[in-house]
């Protein structure tokens, strides 16, 4: 079988790196293993790999450390951060030195053949750099200065348009690093938002529901009916981009 990219996976904990092995290798990838936070270091510096998957805790160094000195050594490695004790802040640190994923365990094998496959289809890639293409109605950039958004707590936010119109949304980007986000709950029918209290939820993979909490009192003019699909493409490919998500357009009232 044709070898379609060369994977370290870096975990101490046998049954995850043979499940990668067996997994990914059955995929036609080829797997090389180790334990150590300093051998997968010194792996990096001397070899050549497509992929890092790396645990966070290890028996010697810190696995986001990891990530910081094979980034130094080779620059364009993708590294995916898996771990069984999530933290935001772990999760913040790795995004911000470059890592493609952030994966809570346990994870399914078709999780995980689901991100090796992202990285290594370029085709898909121009496809879902395409599929965003599609959206750029429904998603909001931080660089837009013409209209400063103003953050508000638990990743929701809002920023004003025109003629007495603002948009209030989420920040895609707060929600996926604390390991809620699978969807977003909102009625098309909603007709106003009150300051301080629910207009949406975001929903986990487990079920598990969290309110979106609006930044403002108004009435609901638009709702953003494309909001998940958006979402999608946020979450898999832009998210180091700075994009946000609105989900309603209101008309603010004084009360």
């Amino acid at each position: 079988m044709e070898k379609k990219g060369k994977i370290l996976v870096l975990d101490d904990d046998p049954v995850v790196t043979l499940s990668c092995k067996r997994i990914l290798g059955a995929e036609g990838y080829n797997i090389i293993t180790t334990s150590r936070g300093e051998d997968a270091i010194k792996k990096v510096a001397n070899e050549e790999f497509d992929l890092l998957i790396s645990d966070v805790r290890l028996p010697d160094i810190n696995g986001i450390t990891v990530l910081r000195e094979t980034k130094i050594v080779q620059p364009k490695l993708d590294v995916v951060i898996i771990t069984g004790y999530p933290t935001l802040d772990d999760a913040k640190e790795s995004v911000k030195l470059g890592a493609f994923e952030f994966i809570e365990k346990p994870f399914t094998p078709e999780f995980m053949l689901n991100v090796a496959r992202k990285l290594f289809d370029n085709r898909g890639w121009i496809l879902r750099k395409a599929f965003i293409d599609d959206f750029r109605n429904e998603i909001v950039s931080l660089r837009d200065s013409a209209n400063p958004v103003i953050f508000y707590k638990e990743g929701t936010w809002a920023r004003p348009l025109s003629n007495n119109i603002w948009e209030v949304g989420c920040d895609v980007r707060y929600w996926l690093l604390s390991g809620q986000l699978a969807f977003i709950d909102i009625a098309n029918n909603l007709p106003a938002v009150m300051a301080g209290e629910s207009f949406a939820k975001i929903v986990s993979g487990s079920g598990q529901e969290d309110s979106l909490v609006s930044p403002m009192t108004g009435r609901v003019v638009e709702i953003n009916k494309e909001a998940n699909q958006a979402m999608s493409a946020l979450v898999r490919d832009n998210l180091s981009e700075g994009w946000l998500l609105w989900l309603a357009r209101v008309e603010p009232l004084n009360i």
